[in-house]
């Protein structure tokens, strides 16, 4: 069976990666202010708040390329691969991030200057 091409005009392409683009750069702005915010505040959270964060901005970072590759999807089958793949990289990255905060908690003094 062949499967259809997704006939997506040019320009459409151009605004959702325009759109992508600058979602990503108000997200980076979020994340540098948030960093810098927790750097001048001390105290026994913060390194899992940086932490926390860290994790929060990968995802995002995941995400926004999972949405341009999305976005140069030719057709039904080649978009529900590249789904496929981000979900299984992302139930795998929150597996890794789950045991680093929990091994954080559990290794009291961990990371602490």
């Amino acid at each position: 069976m062949i499967e259809p091409k997704l006939e997506v005009p040019a320009e459409l392409r151009d605004l959702a990666e325009k759109t992508i683009d600058q979602a990503e750069k108000a997200f980076g702005m979020f994340f540098e202010a948030a960093t810098k915010s927790m750097s001048s505040v001390p105290g026994a959270g913060t390194d899992v708040s940086k932490q926390a964060l860290a994790f929060t901005e990968q995802n995002m970072k995941s995400a926004f390329e999972h949405a341009r590759k999305l976005v140069h999807a030719t057709d039904l089958q080649e978009a529900m691969r590249i789904q496929s793949d981000f979900l299984r990289s992302q139930f795998t990255s929150a597996g890794d991030h789950m045991r680093q905060m929990t091994g954080s908690f559990m290794q009291p003094g961990k990371g602490k200057s």
